[in-house]
């Protein structure tokens, strides 16, 4: 009998060094890069035909999510902050790379005309 699971993912381990950025930091820049499933997350259409607006969908958890829904099948929209356009094009390729629609929308959820505008796009 074999003791651990042989399949899993070998992933970085602490200590890391500290992240010389300011808040919002971007992704690409952090050490080690971020995993938020680009390669590991397998899809299996269970959001297939649906439309996803997800708000900080450039980086993070938001990122993690905009690439599992477009791997389920969902076209997506992300907001994000304007800041943050290179983390933003990485994730509208990755949307794309699925064969999705996505779209990227930069403002600040703190400003009410963004949220209508941020619902009105991404519903398209």
């Amino acid at each position: 009998m074999t003791s651990g699971n042989t399949t899993s993912k070998h992933y970085p381990r602490p200590p890391f060094v500290e992240q010389p950025q300011q808040t919002p930091g971007l992704a690409s820049e952090m050490k080690p890069i971020p995993d938020h499933g680009e390669t590991s997350y397998i899809g299996s259409g269970k959001l297939a035909g649906k439309k996803a607006l997800i708000t900080g969908g450039d980086s993070g958890i938001g990122r993690a999510v905009a690439i599992a829904y477009a791997r389920e099948g969902a076209d997506v929209a992300i907001g994000y902050l304007p800041e943050e356009e290179s983390d933003a094009a990485a994730v509208i390729a990755l949307i794309q790379a699925e064969g999705r629609k996505a779209v990227a929308i930069p403002g600040d959820i703190r400003v009410e005309s963004f949220c209508d505008t941020l619902v009105e796009r991404g519903g398209e």
